[in-house]
């Protein structure tokens, strides 16, 4: 983990991006851990946010759990590119926003509460823009959980979860737009988030719980900016292989060391022919792209043809939209 010296926040960045404490006092039972007084631990992870290492200590949403998503491209010229980047940022439904080197240059993440909001969305920009707008969207996880060890060790793919979605209850959706947003950074974050819906807050430990044990909450803890972590070379790489080598081919990426996400999306006939995905975390390109050489000699990839995809720029990164603005209030 480059630009980070410091053995214990080195700890706090790696050893809790999951199953983050759901107590009365969570980052005492972190201190603890650690050596650490709560409030130092609360001043290291505040800090880590101000200097944008961190983006919050919160929830992740499992992609289809109680809300729908896709993952979109635009191919924009040069010259509009902030223009373009600017309006996509402006819609609430949109999470993640990159510029990647590709003619389909501006890749974004539009969320919502359900697949007709997320369609809005995509016609919005289709026509504030007035470019086509690519809806590539997810037919399959092979694995979606960012979180991952950073200073080396074994790679391991977190094990996949059922959802259970009959597990929501009313009110649900504001308590994970909430947390999804992330945990105040104060002694006891969960009766400030209890405090910020008008509920109680044993009710509301109870409900992160009970989500987190049905799948719907992935990941609970440290979300980490990788960037700004020296993990600078992010590359999206695609693949052009036939839907039923996709069942064997996506499990061994996703398994790969160095891969990081790994899922099957649609594709758009005649446009954009790749079904696989995943992506590659590294600190240089070289370092990239040895990943991927040594990717591309799996069996299960044997004829597959891909295509790289580097980041070059991070416009917006923020949690899903779960609840609308209108509904909530």
């Amino acid at each position: 983990m480059q630009h980070i010296t410091d053995p214990i926040d080195r700890r706090l960045l790696d050893e809790f991006q999951r199953d983050f404490p759901v107590t009365e006092r969570p980052f005492q039972v972190l201190g603890n851990a650690l050596g650490l007084d709560e409030s130092e631990v609360i001043h290291r992870l505040s800090r880590m946010r101000t200097t944008g290492r961190i983006t919050r200590v919160g929830a992740t949403i499992t992609p289809g759990a109680v809300t729908a998503s896709t993952l979109a491209a635009v191919s924009v010229p040069e010259e509009r590119l902030e223009e373009v980047a600017a309006l996509i940022d402006a819609e609430p439904g949109v999470n993640h926003n990159y510029q990647r080197e590709d003619a389909w240059n501006l890749w974004f993440v539009a969320t919502g509460p359900d697949r007709a909001h997320v369609n809005a969305t995509l016609a919005r920009i289709s026509r504030v823009t007035g470019l086509r707008v690519l809806d590539l969207r997810l037919v399959r996880p092979f694995n979606v959980d960012l979180g991952f060890r950073m200073i080396g060790g074994v790679k391991t793919v977190p094990t996949a979860r059922q959802v259970d979605a009959t597990a929501m209850r009313e009110g649900d959706r504001y308590l994970l737009q909430t947390l999804s947003s992330g945990l105040s950074l104060v002694a006891e974050p969960y009766a400030d988030l209890a405090h910020s819906l008008n509920r109680d807050v044993d009710d509301v430990m109870a409900r992160v719980i009970a989500l987190h044990s049905a799948g719907i909450i992935s990941r609970l803890g440290v979300i980490v900016r990788h960037r700004a972590l020296g993990w600078s070379a992010n590359a999206m790489v695609v693949w052009d292989l036939p839907a039923e080598q996709v069942d064997t081919a996506g499990p061994a990426l996703a398994a790969f060391p160095g891969v990081t996400l790994c899922y099957e999306r649609n594709p758009v006939p005649g446009v954009w022919p790749y079904r696989l995905y995943s992506m590659i975390h590294a600190r240089s390109r070289s370092e990239a792209l040895d990943v991927l050489t040594r990717a591309t000699a799996l069996p299960e990839l044997t004829g597959a043809r891909n295509k790289v995809l580097f980041s070059t720029r991070c416009f917006k990164q923020t949690g899903a939209l779960i609840q609308t603005k209108e509904v909530a209030a």
